[in-house]
């Protein structure tokens, strides 16, 4: 295993009780009615060197250059915490005429880029923030 492999692995491996926890809540339908419904994204073309705010609601897909990026779940601590926000997505490249192809399936840390992100050659997508629904921007 390559070295920020194992540095990705043991800072999942850190935060993931914590994140287990600030999932957890007695009260289901609290949690529900506080669910993001988005996750804010920037991403970096790296040929034009333009960075893009990419807003990517949890469930759909959207579409970054020749990436489809889709969030399954996005996580913000409450102001009372440390701040830390969490985000799973899956990315998958399409071009035109040939197959898809999955390039990243997993976590996403605000504060930490590097522990997770996309291996790709023009593109770069790491996690902002989660807004809510009654979130103006």
């Amino acid at each position: 295993m390559t070295r920020p492999a194992i540095c990705a692995l043991l800072f999942v491996a850190a935060f993931w009780p914590a994140m287990a926890l600030a999932q957890a809540s007695p009260n289901p339908d609290a949690t529900q009615a506080q669910a993001p419904a988005a996750a804010v994204l920037q991403g970096l073309d790296k040929i034009t060197a333009r960075i893009t705010e990419i807003v990517a609601p949890v469930g759909e897909t959207v579409r970054f250059g020749t990436l489809d990026i889709t969030v399954r779940k996005c996580h913000k601590r409450p102001p009372t915490e440390t701040p830390e926000t969490t985000v799973y997505l899956e990315i998958r490249e399409r071009r035109l005429g040939e197959s898809a192809v999955d390039l990243f399936a997993g976590w996403m840390f605000a504060s930490s880029p590097a522990a997770a992100s996309v291996e790709h050659p023009v593109y770069d997508v790491w996690v902002v923030d989660c807004r809510r629904a009654s979130s103006s921007g």
